[in-house]
């Protein structure tokens, strides 16, 4: 980062450019007339939808239907086999980190 010379201030560089009319460069710029002078005025006010605006409702949805009956036993008996194949998984994995662990550390021994 550069520092500014002579005598320019710190904000000098984010500041536009000359457009050579000194004039307008210094004059205040003029308040708007749409802006309220005490700040904010609100949401502009509403109007109520008048009585029966909503579409007449001709057809009415079919009832649900049942879902068929669950086998808790037949649920139970996938759980548990889901959940062998998971443990599964699991030792056999922790039978690989183990022998991976065991030749590196065999390395830094020997």
């Amino acid at each position: 980062m550069t520092t500014p010379s002579g005598g320019s201030t710190p904000d000098d560089y984010w500041r536009r450019p000359d457009t050579g009319d000194e004039s307008v460069a210094h004059r205040p710029s003029a308040p708007s007339t749409n802006t309220p002078a005490s700040g904010y005025a609100g949401p502009p006010p509403s109007v109520p939808p008048p009585t029966g605006w909503r579409p007449p409702v001709h057809l009415r949805p079919a009832p649900p239907r049942r879902l068929p009956p669950q086998d808790m036993a037949e649920l139970d008996v996938a759980e548990q086999r889901s959940q062998r194949v998971t443990y599964g998984f699991g030792v056999a994995a922790g039978v690989v980190l183990v022998v991976v662990v065991c030749l590196l550390c065999s390395r830094i021994i020997f």
